[in-house]
C-alpha cells in the first residue's frame, strides 16, 4: 500500500493544495460541467472538494494523486446532491454515468474539456463584459480580485457581475448545451479576450504572493489557443492571438533578473529570448489578412513583431509602433492602449509629448500601477526629477509584486537626491 507523503508537515500540504488549486480546478470543473450539464453544480462541488481537502489532508497525508483525489471526492459530492435533492429522473441517470458502459456523449464541435467549457459559459445571453468576468472565474481558475484588476474595477464589483451573470444564465433557461460549429462565430470574440486575460495574468501576475511570471496560466492560454486556430483556421483574429501570445511568451527568460527583479524590455538579454517562439510568432503574421482590416489581436502581434524582431533596443521601430497603436485607438478605445501609444509617442517624437498624452488619462488611470510608472519615467525624460520621484512612490504602492516594487525602487534611486532646506 502507497503510504501518504509528508503527513506531518503542514507546509508540504499546503504547497500541494495551492499547487493542485491552481493547476487543475479548470480541468475539474468542466470534467464535472460535461458529465452533469450543470455548470453551478460543477463549480460548488469542486470548490466544496478543495475545502474538504484542507480539512482531510493535514490529518491524514497527501494522496499519492491529489488531482485525483479532489477530482473523485468531486465526482461523489455531486452525486450525492443529485441523490438528496431528489432531482428528475434525467438528473438520478446522469448521476450513474460515472459507472455508465456506455460511450460518452458526443462532444459537438469542440472535443477539449476546457475549451468547450469556455465556448459555452460565453453565451450570448450575456453581456460580453459578464461572459469574460464568468470564464475567467469557472474555466481560467482566476480569483475575483485578479478579474477586478484586468478589468480595472473594485474587486466587490467583480464579484456581483460574476454573481449577477450567473443568475442571468438561471433566469434565462440557458442550457448547458454542447456548442455547435454555428454557435462559434458568435461566441469567438468573448473566448479570445478571455484567452488573452487569463495569458497576461500569467505573464504578469497581478496577486503579491504570486510568482511574476505563472507560467502554467500562459502555457494553458497558449494550448488552448493553438486549440482554438485547429478550429478557425481562417480567423485572422484567431492566429493574431496566437501570434501575440508566442511574441511575449518568447521573452519570458529574460523577464526577471537573476535576484527577481522585473527587466525593462529595452535592457532585456535579447540573446535569451526564445527564436523559435518568435519565428512561430512572426510566421502567423504572414498569412494574408483577407479583405477585412486588422483587428485587436492581430494589431497587437503587429506591435509585439516590431519590438521581438528588433536586433537591438536602439533599431526599434517606433513610428511604426506608434502608428500601429493608432489604428488599435481606433478600434479598441482604451486608456491602456493611450498609454502604451505614449510611451511610442516619447520615443519616436518627445517625452513632452507623451507626457501631454498620459496627464490627460490622469482621471481614468489614477488608480492603475502601469499609469503612474509611465508618467514617472516620462517625468524622468523631461528632468522634472522631483515630480518623477512622486511618481515613482505612487507606482510603488500600487505595484503588484515584489519584481515590479525592486525595479521601481531602483529606478527612483537612480535620480538625483531630492535638494533639502537651505540653511
Amino acid at each position: 500500500m502507497t503510504m501518504p507523503t509528508r503527513r506531518d508537515d503542514p507546509r508540504a500540504v499546503a504547497t500541494v493544495l495551492s499547487r493542485t488549486h491552481r493547476d487543475e480546478w479548470a480541468r475539474i470543473v468542466a470534467g464535472l460541467a460535461r458529465r452533469f450539464d450543470d455548470l453551478d453544480l460543477a463549480e460548488e462541488m469542486t470548490a466544496e472538494a478543495f475545502a474538504i481537502a484542507v480539512e482531510h489532508w493535514p490529518a491524514h497525508g497527501i494522496p499519492p494523486n491529489p488531482a485525483g483525489w479532489v477530482t473523485t471526492t468531486a465526482n461523489r459530492r455531486a452525486i450525492d446532491r443529485l441523490r438528496r435533492e431528489a432531482r428528475r429522473d434525467e438528473k438520478h441517470r446522469e448521476a450513474a454515468t460515472m459507472h455508465d458502459p456506455d460511450p460518452a456523449a458526443p462532444t459537438g464541435a469542440v472535443e477539449d474539456d476546457r475549451l468547450r467549457l469556455l465556448f459555452i459559459c460565453c453565451h450570448p445571453v450575456l453581456s460580453l463584459d459578464a461572459r469574460v468576468a464568468l470564464t475567467l472565474r469557472v474555466v481560467g481558475g482566476l480569483t475575483v480580485a485578479e478579474i477586478a484588476h484586468a478589468f480595472l474595477v473594485q474587486d466587490t464589483t467583480m464579484g456581483q457581475r460574476i454573481s449577477r451573470a450567473k443568475a442571468k444564465i438561471k433566469a434565462a433557461g440557458v442550457p448547458f448545451a454542447i456548442p455547435a460549429a454555428e454557435d462559434l462565430p458568435t461566441r469567438i470574440d468573448a473566448v479570445l479576450t478571455v484567452l488573452y486575460l487569463v495569458f497576461n495574468e500569467g505573464y504578469l501576475a497581478s496577486a503579491p504572493e504570486s510568482p511574476v511570471i505563472r507560467r502554467e496560466l500562459t502555457a494553458e492560454a497558449i494550448r488552448l489557443a493553438r486549440l482554438a486556430r485547429e478550429l478557425r483556421p481562417d480567423d485572422a483574429e484567431v492566429a493574431g492571438l496566437l501570434a501575440v501570445m508566442l511574441l511575449t511568451e518568447a521573452r519570458a527568460p529574460a523577464r526577471v533578473s537573476s535576484d527577481g527583479e522585473l527587466v525593462r524590455l529595452d535592457e532585456q538579454d535579447r540573446g535569451s529570448w526564445d527564436r523559435e517562439l518568435i519565428a512561430e510568432g512572426v510566421e502567423l503574421l504572414a498569412s494574408p489578412e483577407g479583405d477585412e482590416p486588422p483587428g485587436r489581436y492581430r494589431l497587437l502581434a503587429e506591435i509585439n513583431a516590431a519590438h521581438v524582431t528588433a536586433p537591438h533596443a536602439r533599431d526599434t521601430d517606433w513610428a511604426r509602433i506608434a502608428s500601429l497603436y493608432s489604428r488599435l485607438e481606433e478600434i479598441d478605445p482604451n486608456p491602456l492602449v493611450t498609454l502604451n501609444k505614449a510611451i511610442a509617442v516619447s520615443e519616436h517624437d518627445s517625452p513632452e509629448l507623451a507626457l501631454a498624452i498620459v496627464d490627460r488619462l490622469t482621471e481614468q488611470l489614477e488608480g492603475h500601477h502601469a499609469f503612474h510608472v509611465t508618467r514617472a519615467e516620462l517625468l524622468r525624460a523631461t528632468g522634472r526629477s522631483a515630480e518623477a520621484r512622486s511618481a515613482y512612490d505612487r507606482a510603488i504602492e500600487l505595484a503588484g509584486t515584489a519584481a515590479e516594487t525592486r525595479h521601481l525602487i531602483r529606478r527612483r534611486n537612480q535620480l538625483a537626491p531630492p535638494k533639502g532646506p537651505r540653511s
